[in-house]
């Protein structure tokens, strides 16, 4: 009777002993809004490389933002022959034939939540593993020609819910795998 009660506190009360984490990408704002926010302050055509430092956007103050030179940004606004200069808006055409003044920043900053969840023992055992991913993403892209921000675009996700659950019918054996090297 006792084991029975000891095996039904650990399946039903040893959720909380399984693994959890948590994946930050450090910068100034805590949350999307944070970052959208600070990024709705920026206005091309006004916004200057000064501006943008006293807004946090500076890629040596602030971790995690990506410097892009024209040629990315070339590659990333005609990306094939289908679509040449003249179809792009006329502040990123005038930036991009300015060459070497044109460059970019690139802002990524997210936070996720990793926790398992559900039954220990056959998390433990690795037969079945469940785990939910909560958090939010933020994608900024902002070009500058010379001192001057000339476009903006923005993107992430504002709300992250991911939910995984994973089957191993054989449990601890699921990755056991054999070496091309050994002929069965």
């Amino acid at each position: 009777m006792i084991a029975i009660i000891l095996l039904s506190a650990i399946t039903i009360g040893c959720s909380s002993l399984l693994p959890s984490a948590e994946e930050t990408t450090e910068s100034p704002w805590k949350s999307y809004a944070d970052a959208k926010h600070a990024f709705d302050k920026i206005q091309p055509g006004q916004t200057t490389f000064v501006g943008l430092k006293e807004l946090g956007f500076d890629p040596f103050e602030n971790p995690n933002i990506r410097l892009i030179d024209y040629l990315e940004i070339t590659r990333r606004f005609l990306p094939n022959q289908s679509i040449t200069l003249q179809d792009l808006h006329p502040a990123m055409r005038t930036c991009l034939e300015a060459k070497t003044d044109c460059r970019g920043y690139e802002i990524t900053p997210r936070m996720v939540r990793s926790k398992r969840y559900g039954n220990a023992v056959l998390d433990v055992f690795n037969f079945r593993r469940k785990t939910r991913r909560t958090g939010w993403s933020f994608a900024g892209l902002i070009i500058l020609n010379s001192e001057l921000v000339v476009y903006k675009l923005e993107g992430g996700e504002p709300n992250i819910l991911e939910l995984e659950d994973k089957k191993n019918p054989l449990g601890p054996f699921q990755d056991i795998s054999v070496s091309p090297d050994i002929g069965l």
